[in-house]
C-alpha cells in the first residue's frame, strides 16, 4: 500500500447527525457554509464503519445487487489489474514473494497488494498470521516491524527480513493469508461501499485501486478523505447522480491527491487505465481490455 499518513483502523458507529451530513442527497455539500472538521471527519468514519461491518440495512441493499467485482471471475481481473500498476505483471499470483524499498517512504513493499513495513498493514498481516501460525518465520522480525511501523526505517529487519519474507512465500498458509488479509482491508470494504454508492463493477474497482494506493483511512488524503471530496462536488448514483460523472470527479481527486504529495509521480493507473475504461463507457468492466501501465501495454481477453 502506498501512501503516506497513519493507518487508523477502528469502525465506530457514529451520531445519526454526522450520517445525514455524509449521506443524505445534495446534503451539505450545496451549503455556502462550509461543515466543521469535526463533522466531516464523523462522515468518514461512519463510511469506513459501513464498508467494513455487516449492518443489516446495507446487507438487504447490497443482497438485491448483482455480484459485481465480486464475481470471481472479475475478482480475478481487478487483481491483474492491480498487478499490473503495483508489479508491472498480470500474473498477480507470482508475487507473494515480492518485497523490496522503492525508496518511497514506505519501507519495505511486499506481497500481492504492496502491503508496506511503514503503513501499518504489512505488520496487521504478520500478527495475524503468527496468531495462526506460530513460529512462523517472520514471527521473530515482529518486535522490529512494531518498532518501524510508521516510518522507512530498516532497523532490525536487515539483513534476513527479505530472505525471510521470500521463503515464507513458497508456503501456501502464508499465501493465503496475504489473500484474506487483502480481501479483508481492501477489496470487501471497497466493494461494499462502492455497491452502497451505487457503483457498478468499474467504479467497485475505481474505490478498491484507491484504497490499495491511498490507504482504507480517514485522513483527507486517504481512500475515506477523497471519497468525501469528491460528494461535495458531485452526487453519487446512490444519491441520485450521474455515475460516469462522479467517477470522473473522483478520479479527478485522487490524481490531484497523488500529485500533491509526489508531483513526479506517474499516474497511468488513473489516466491510462481506469479513466480510459470510463471514457469508453465501460462500466460493467467488460473485456477484452487493453489499458497502459507506465508506458508498458497490457491486454485481457
Amino acid at each position: 500500500m502506498k501512501r503516506g499518513g497513519v493507518l487508523f483502523l477502528a469502525a465506530v458507529p457514529l451520531a445519526v447527525a454526522a450520517t445525514a451530513y455524509f449521506l443524505a442527497p445534495g446534503g451539505s455539500r450545496e451549503s455556502p457554509a462550509k461543515p466543521p472538521a469535526s463533522t466531516v471527519e464523523a462522515g468518514r468514519e461512519h463510511a469506513k464503519s459501513r464498508a467494513e461491518q455487516e449492518l443489516a440495512a446495507d446487507d438487504a441493499v447490497i443482497a438485491d445487487l448483482p455480484a459485481g467485482l465480486a464475481d470471481p471471475a472479475k475478482k480475478e481481473l481487478a487483481q491483474r489489474l492491480v498487478a499490473s500498476a503495483e508489479h508491472s505483471t498480470l500474473d498477480w499470483r507470482s508475487t507473494y514473494g515480492s518485497i523490496d524499498d522503492p525508496g518511497d517512504g514506505q519501507g519495505y513493499t511486499a506481497g500481492i497488494i504492496g502491503f508496506c513495513t511503514g503503513t501499518h498493514d504489512l505488520l496487521m498481516l504478520v500478527e495475524r498470521y503468527t496468531r495462526d501460525h506460530p513460529g512462523n518465520g517472520l514471527a521473530p522480525y515482529l518486535p522490529a516491524l512494531r518498532k518501524v511501523d510508521g516510518t522507512d526505517s530498516h532497523e532490525g529487519l536487515d539483513p534476513g527480513f527479505t530472505a525471510a519474507w521470500q521463503a515464507e512465500a513458497k508456503l501456501p498458509q502464508f499465501r493465503a493469508a496475504q489473500e484474506e488479509e487483502r480481501d479483508r482491508v481492501y477489496f470487501d470494504p471497497a466493494v461494499r461501499l462502492a455497491k452502497l454508492d451505487g457503483l457498478g463493477t468499474l467504479g467497485q474497482f475505481v474505490y478498491y485501486d484507491a484504497m490499495v494506493h491511498h490507504g482504507p483511512d480517514t485522513d483527507p488524503d486517504g481512500f475515506y478523505g477523497l471519497r468525501e471530496r469528491a460528494m461535495r462536488q458531485a452526487d453519487t448514483p446512490a444519491e441520485g447522480g450521474d455515475e460516469k460523472a462522479f467517477l470522473e470527479v473522483f478520479l479527478d481527486v485522487r490524481r490531484a491527491a497523488m500529485k500533491a504529495r509526489r508531483p513526479a509521480i506517474d499516474t497511468s493507473r488513473v489516466d491510462t487505465a481506469q479513466r480510459r475504461f470510463l471514457a469508453a463507457g465501460n462500466l460493467d468492466l467488460a473485456t477484452p481490455l487493453v489499458w497502459e501501465m507506465y508506458g508498458e501495454t497490457f491486454r485481457v481477453p
